[in-house]
């Protein structure tokens, strides 16, 4: 079994030896510099917000940020963007399809807020070919239950683009989160092809019981297993048996640039897991690219 990398210096070669092109990193965050900015403001603040620091480890510039990427041997990513507030949907999802006109890695993504004119919306940036939609349920503290929402669900159910969600209660709990909550979208859109953020941390038990259920739900490996998030969210004991039966539907995710610890840390969990003689290589290259590369081009 292929240890990870040791450091970022060693992730394209590690990625190499495993017969890969290169990453596809389903979740990423580029956003406009007022509002990343402030993201990272908030970060400054964690030891309020979450009763630890969370020192962002790829504070760069945006010109400096897509050379990391490159050097980690990224050759798609989708550059997720979330409103938490009316009125910032269609700005973002208008900036991050532009973002992706002038950055060839970067996949065309989109968003959107309960509020009149969402479906009209999602329908536009369908049209406008975004491939990639995010949902923040904590961070925007709004009900992914709501009417506004139905022709949103509905119009992404019917297109098979992927909804990367954010439903989970790590790292705050919020009124709407919760996968009881989500399930209930699941149950009136069941051909929603979503993707579980962060695994649904801390609810990984009833993540799986989601996938069982509905097979065109997934969940990405963001701050999954990591030293960091196992002093906050610790893998259950049977984690790597319980990939094994959805050893097809586990997409790489890492939150860069906001993470504490380097991009190779989250690799490293990853492959920690492949150690499994139920998962092996043949997980990995499904996780870091080829997985992950299938929702992307799928319809």
């Amino acid at each position: 079994m292929t240890p990870g990398p040791a450091s970022d210096a060693d992730v394209a070669r590690w990625t190499a030896s495993l017969g890969l092109p290169g990453l596809v990193d389903l979740h990423v965050h580029f956003l406009p510099k007022p509002v990343m900015d402030k993201v990272w403001a908030y970060f400054d603040r964690a030891s309020t917000h979450y009763g630890t620091e969370w020192p962002v480890h790829y504070r760069t510039s945006e010109e400096d940020r897509l050379a990391t990427l490159r050097l980690l041997g990224v050759t798609r990513f989708a550059p997720l963007v979330y409103p938490h507030k009316p009125g910032m949907a269609e700005w973002l999802t208008d900036w991050a399809l532009e973002f992706a006109a002038r950055v060839p890695a970067a996949v065309p993504t989109g968003t959107f807020y309960p509020e009149p004119g969402a479906g009209s919306a999602v329908d536009g940036a369908l049209r406008a070919g975004a491939r990639v939609f995010k949902a923040h349920v904590q961070v925007g503290a709004y009900d992914p239950r709501d009417d506004l929402l139905k022709p949103v669900w509905g119009a992404l159910a019917d297109a098979g683009v992927p909804v990367v969600v954010h439903c989970g209660h790590g790292p705050l709990r919020g009124d709407f989160t919760g996968l009881a909550v989500f399930g209930e979208v699941l149950a009136r859109h069941p051909r929603l092809t979503a993707v579980l953020a962060h695994a649904a941390m801390p609810e990984f038990g009833a993540a799986f019981d989601l996938m069982a259920k509905y097979p065109r739900v997934h969940l990405d490996t963001t701050m999954v297993g990591v030293p960091f998030a196992e002093a906050m969210s610790p893998l259950p004991p049977d984690w790597t048996a319980r990939l094994a039966d959805f050893a097809d539907r586990v997409v790489l995710g890492t939150d860069f640039p906001n993470i504490p610890y380097s991009y190779a840390t989250q690799l490293r969990a990853i492959a920690g897991w492949a150690a499994d003689d139920r998962l092996g290589e043949p997980f990995l290259r499904a996780v870091l690219h080829d997985t992950p590369l299938r929702l992307l081009t799928a319809s």
